[in-house]
């Protein structure tokens, strides 16, 4: 069973036991542009007991039964799907979650939600949309427009702000003039949303093909300068911030590069934390942009470097990363990168061949571990990689002369 399968399945139970049932927001969205949605989520007017009940304790998971929201658990291939019960919201006090929820009809679950284009419902027995805030028109018409007062949709969530850039990003559509002010006038409060909610839409935006759209989305909508600090010095003039925006455009690569691209015009061990701190990045996230922007300049000639040089970067898991990065730099891919390109399609046993000298042969050859005992393997390993010697006996000859 596909995970479409099992929410219609989802869908259809609930009908069948006399509720209404509706797949909702994102999924909606995506079968409207003609996109296989990635998860499918389900509002319905039974309560969190009664969906319950439909599908049995044993199946279902009621950590957000608070918020009126049950996870029904399917099949291994299907996964699961999100119900939630129709509602309203309360107060947000903390600008994230409502203070409060009451269980309500379709329409007033529509009106709650964030942007138009999320706040449809779509009936997968009928093939039916179920449309009250005109999501569709702004579909066709390619537009992010906040659902009801801009103003208010963000106050209940500042993280909605981020969101705006990217689904308009993501779907190239624009920001609604009246929306895109509302972010503007608010972008100093999205610190009370949490770093892990912030890196999450980071990563998301940073990690799509239209990384450059998004990018100067946050600039235009003041949100850039409390994502990353210092953010004006990215933008010191327009051709500085246009250069960085194109090689973003061209960027072929995955989170890690591009935050390495957009950081490295103000790129410091302290920037890095900073941005660490606000997005709560993983200890690998850190290490590989920092590895990135240590080493991507390397490649760019590498050609012309002795494969000793070279060889050591692209055996490591960030070099794709880094090559990326490298790539992205100019319009016209230079010599250097075709370069690693070419030496990363070889076959491991030939991109990093076995040693032809190890420690074990330094010590029965009377050398005792210690400074000079590691310059001799890195001085044969070089002589290996460069094609002076290619046998053992030759790397143990290597090693003699070493020792002098």
């Amino acid at each position: 069973m596909t995970p479409r399968e099992f929410s219609i399945e989802v869908v259809e139970k609930l009908q069948n036991a006399g509720f209404e049932a509706f797949w909702a927001g994102g999924c909606v969205r995506d079968q409207v542009l003609g996109i296989e949605p990635q998860d499918y989520d389900v509002a319905t007017n039974a309560t969190p007991n009664q969906i319950r009940d439909t599908f049995g304790k044993n199946k279902t998971l009621a950590i957000g039964a608070a918020f009126g929201v049950i996870t029904v658990l399917g099949p291994k291939p299907a996964g699961q799907v999100e119900v939630a019960t129709f509602r309203k919201d309360g107060g947000y006090s903390d600008g994230r979650r409502p203070d409060s929820v009451e269980f309500t009809d379709a329409k007033e679950d529509a009106l709650r939600r964030d942007f138009t284009i999320n706040g449809m419902f779509f009936n997968p027995s009928t093939n039916q949309l179920i449309d009250f805030v005109n999501g569709k028109e702004d579909l066709g018409k390619r537009l992010i427009r906040a659902i009801g007062i801009p103003e208010d949709r963000i106050q209940e969530d500042k993280l909605r702000m981020l969101r705006a850039v990217r689904f308009a990003a993501t779907y190239e559509f624009k920001i609604e003039p009246e929306t895109i002010r509302a972010i503007q006038s608010n972008a100093t409060e999205l610190t009370v949303v949490s770093g892990e909610r912030i890196g999450t839409e980071m990563r998301r935006m940073l990690s799509h093909a239209n990384r450059g759209t998004a990018v100067s989305l946050l600039q235009e909508t003041r949100l850039i300068e409390k994502v990353i600090p210092n953010a004006a010095s990215l933008f010191p003039n327009q051709k500085t911030w246009d250069d960085l925006l194109s090689q973003l455009r061209r960027l072929e690569g995955d989170f890690e590069s591009a935050l390495a691209v957009l950081l490295e015009p103000i790129f410091s061990d302290s920037v890095l934390g900073s941005v660490s701190d606000g997005w709560k990045l993983s200890n690998h996230e850190i290490k590989t942009v920092r590895w990135i922007h240590q080493n991507w300049k390397k490649l760019i000639d590498a050609e012309q470097h002795p494969w000793s040089v070279t060889q050591p970067l692209l055996i490591q898991r960030q070099a794709h990363s880094a090559l990326a990065m490298a790539a992205c730099q100019t319009e016209v891919v230079g010599t250097g990168i075709q370069f690693c390109r070419d030496r990363l399609t070889w076959e491991t046993e030939k991109l990093n061949p076995p040693p032809l000298l190890d420690g074990s042969t330094l010590i029965k050859m009377g050398i005792a571990p210690g400074p000079k005992f590691s310059l001799i393997l890195a001085d044969v390993r070089t002589a290996q990689l460069d094609g002076e010697i290619s046998t053992p006996e030759q790397a143990v000859e290597r090693a003699q002369q070493s020792v002098g």
